[in-house]
């Protein structure tokens, strides 16, 4: 391990103070750095890679969000179709009891009924005198 005359272990708490450069001599301007470019790349792939996990995640959510409210508006038209034809059947059974009472009302139709049973008419009535 090498030792170097005035050097210090950098402070990671206090940035490093510059030291002023004499007057007397005029300064150059300082050559422009080159960026490493595999800095570059590493700076960039993290963003770029969080970015596209959570565009990702997004699309996720909003499909799986699509399908509830497909499966949602689908099942109300199951149960919408279900309450209809229940309906239906609710009106035949109403128009067919109406038929039924209409039918059964008139006299006929209830002598008949009377005699199917075991009924008979009764015979004219016996009129006693008064005294």
């Amino acid at each position: 391990m090498a030792a170097y005359e005035g050097a210090r272990p950098r402070s990671t708490l206090f940035p490093r103070r510059r030291p002023e450069a004499p007057l007397l001599r005029p300064q150059a301007p300082a050559p422009a750095r080159r960026r490493s470019r595999v800095v570059l790349r590493s700076r960039r792939r993290p963003r770029f890679f969080g970015i596209a996990i959570g565009l990702i995640v997004v699309a996720f959510l909003l499909s799986f969000f699509s399908l509830v409210q497909t499966v949602r508006i689908s099942t109300s038209g199951y149960d919408m179709d279900q309450l209809n034809q229940r309906y239906g059947q609710l009106q035949n059974q109403r128009q067919q009891d109406l038929s039924d009472i209409n039918r059964l009302d008139r006299e006929s139709a209830i002598r008949r009924q009377a005699i199917a049973t075991g009924l008979s008419q009764l015979p004219a009535p016996i009129v006693i005198p008064a005294r």
